[in-house]
């Protein structure tokens, strides 16, 4: 007597439809699961937005002057070697970098510009200094007051936390923010258009 084929049931089959909930479903361990570390892949050289409130890393080891030309049609800020292109000195403004970070945590380095040789005082500059001192211990925007000519400071009335900062050196937050915008040779393309070639 020959024994009848049994049909066999097999649930975990892999369906062919792209549609497949068992291939599409993400269990509620996967974040525990996956290790992820955020890479600072841009750091933008600006000062604060009138509508932000930041803090300014209070570490003295996070700010450092540079000489800086900005390209005012371009939008865009290189950082100057003056040991390599001396010939740029006149073109460059010096500033305090300071490492900066908005309340959803966008970091960025806030450019202040020092007062001239000549000790002529600006009162854009001598303002946005004090802003940035004062952000080092509390949360804080600005905004330009045209009919004033200098930066009014506004401090966070209610407690925020203080910021996480990522776990990156300055010098890192450096080489992100200038990646492209080095100038450090007399051959540099941006040399070239300042002479007009």
């Amino acid at each position: 007597m020959t024994e009848k084929p049994r049909l066999e049931i097999v649930e975990n089959a892999i369906s062919d439809d792209p549609f497949d909930l068992t291939k599409l479903r993400v269990f509620q361990s996967f974040h525990e699961a996956t290790n992820v570390k955020k890479l600072l892949v841009s750091a933008p050289i600006r000062k604060p937005h009138p509508q932000d409130f930041v803090r300014v890393h209070a570490a003295p080891s996070y700010r450092e002057l540079f000489a800086l030309l900005e390209l005012k049609e371009d939008r865009e800020t290189f950082v100057v070697s003056l040991a390599a292109v001396p010939e740029l000195r006149q073109e460059c403004r010096v500033a305090n970098l300071f490492a900066a970070i908005t309340r959803t945590g966008t970091l960025f380095l806030w450019p202040v510009i020092v007062p001239a040789a000549e000790g002529r005082v600006n009162e854009w500059h001598k303002t946005a200094a004090m802003a940035a001192q004062q952000a080092m211990t509390h949360w804080i925007r600005i905004k330009a007051n045209m009919s004033l000519g200098a930066y009014e400071i506004y401090q966070a009335e209610t407690a925020i936390p203080d910021p996480v900062w990522p776990t990156l050196s300055y010098p890192e937050i450096v080489r992100v923010a200038f990646r492209d915008r080095l100038i450090n040779t007399p051959d540099h393309p941006v040399i070239k258009q300042l002479r007009g070639g």
